[in-house]
């Protein structure tokens, strides 16, 4: 699979380099950089990334790259986006303990026991290995019972494929479900509408619309909130949907009440 290219032009460079990551970041100290953006430079040899030992977020997407044991040395990595390269062997990726993110679409990973490496990362909530935007997959997501095999493998995540895994791991989701729950119950509970008093939106116009960042690291912790908002967006709609059918019959019993005095 060919790597995807930015729209913006970028020179092509094989291995990272001080020099290539201090013009890249401004940064004179290796170990000051926190982000790290690399996207389709042609990079098949990681270099000296292991001494950005602070890094928190890191995209090497679009490259060529097969071998990742620099990254072992990353332990407060939190956000890493491996899409779109050659890799099969994840070892070196089970030392970076922080991790919470990581895009693994586009790749060859060809079994389920090419992940096993990555049970040990007990903070990981999100794993991807496919990404139907850009149609990138890897080997192993042709099995019929991929998405069962990785969610017995790792129980705690919370997205899978850029999809919230529901029921499972989501504080967030099922205090959403139970809200809903709550409001379908309570609009027929013992056949009769609840006494509701006057309500004002829950939030503002625009409360749930976010400014996009111009610093492509976060994309993907941007594209994962984003579905939380938009369960969030259907959540109040519901709600306040259920609040003003509420208030029109209350509304309509009461002027039934006038006329029968």
């Amino acid at each position: 699979m060919e790597p995807k290219k930015d729209k913006d032009h970028e020179p092509e460079c094989a291995k990272i380099t001080p020099g290539l990551l201090k013009s890249r970041t401004g940064e004179f100290d290796l170990e000051s950089i926190l982000f790290l953006k690399l996207r389709s430079l042609g990079i098949y040899d990681l270099g000296c990334i292991g001494e950005c030992i602070n890094l928190e977020r890191l995209d090497l997407s679009g490259n060529n790259i097969t071998n990742v044991a620099p990254i072992a040395s990353l332990r407060v990595l939190v956000v890493l986006n491996l899409s779109s390269n050659r890799i099969s062997n994840l070892d070196p990726i089970s030392s970076c303990e922080s991790l919470q993110s990581l895009n693994l679409a586009g790749n060859l990973i060809s079994s389920p026991d090419n992940l096993h490496p990555l049970k040990s990362l007990r903070t990981l909530e999100s794993i991807r290995l496919k990404d139907n935007t850009h149609n990138y997959t890897n080997p192993v997501c042709k099995n019929s019972s991929y998405r069962n095999m990785l969610l017995e493998m790792f129980p705690h995540i919370k997205v899978l494929d850029g999809e919230r895994v529901v029921g499972r791991g989501s504080d967030l989701y099922q205090l959403c479900k139970d809200i809903d729950d709550t409001i379908k119950a309570n609009i027929f509970k013992n056949g009769q509408l609840p006494e509701v008093p006057d309500c004002k939106p829950w939030v503002e116009d625009g409360f749930w619309e976010i400014k996009r960042s111009n610093n492509a690291i976060v994309d993907e912790a941007y594209k994962q909130f984003n579905d939380v908002l938009h369960e969030c967006r259907l959540l109040n709609s519901r709600a306040s949907y259920a609040v003003s059918q509420t208030e029109r019959t209350l509304c309509i019993k009461n002027q039934a009440k006038q006329y029968a005095v």
